[in-house]
């Protein structure tokens, strides 16, 4: 069978055709491109299925390029793989913020991005998660119509503001979210809280949940994400 399409961005050519080498192997079709520019316009034109987006790139960089990308409504929805060198913990939580899905820092591991990619893609393809629709996952049963919460058939009483915090999470399990990204999925845009107001939520959650809290993952210098 035909896999997907991804669009490779990437200015170093040994990493391009490193990138493009353990794709093709994979079965997908690969589109590589040395600018920002050039991603851009096939973007447009292909539609790729998903893209994987150096940050460092000559001329437009790899930020602005995934800003653009996300305002157009025609590739907004196409998920982006950030890569990035260490120690860009600031350009990572910006193109999250963005709407990038996710990232992986220089050097990285070829079979580690095949699996991001392969985890993304299989995301891509299940139906979103109705918003009333129960979930019940490492032994934690949520149901959003009841605003009701079970760790292993024990009920636990959470605050309005923890319930939306931890539905949130578990309905994209694997994601990582940003602070500002989990403000927003909870509250809506112009929310007047701090990054500190979120981790005093995750904290409240953890203790409340027992053992079952462990499940929720801190990312240093990133966010948090529910353990898929």
């Amino acid at each position: 069978m035909p896999k997907e399409i991804i669009l490779v961005v990437e200015d170093e050519e040994d990493i391009l055709e490193l990138i493009r080498y353990n794709l093709s192997r994979e079965g997908y079709g690969i589109l590589g491109v040395t600018t920002g520019e050039e991603g851009l316009r096939i973007a447009g034109q292909k539609k790729p299925d998903l893209i994987i987006l150096d940050l460092m790139l000559p001329g437009i960089d790899g930020l602005d390029v995934c800003r653009q990308l996300k305002e157009d409504p025609h590739s907004k929805e196409i998920p982006i793989v950030m890569v990035t060198a260490k120690g860009e913990e600031s350009d990572i939580v910006t193109g999250l913020e963005l709407g990038a899905e996710d990232y992986i820092t220089k050097p990285f591991s070829p079979k580690v991005l095949i699996a991001r990619i392969r985890s993304i893609l299989r995301r891509r393809t299940r139906q979103i998660a109705d918003e009333n629709a129960t979930i019940s996952t490492h032994g934690i049963f949520i149901h959003p119509g009841r605003h009701e919460v079970l760790v292993n058939g024990e009920p636990v009483p959470l605050t309005s503001t923890e319930f939306k915090v931890l539905h949130f999470l578990a309905r994209r399990p694997g994601w990582v979210f940003t602070r500002y990204q989990i403000v927003d999925g909870v509250h809506g845009d112009n929310y007047p809280v701090t990054d500190r107001s979120v981790d005093v939520q995750i904290t409240g959650l953890r203790k409340k949940l027992g053992n079952a809290g462990k499940f929720i993952k801190t990312v240093r210098g990133v966010g948090y994400k529910f353990e898929e």
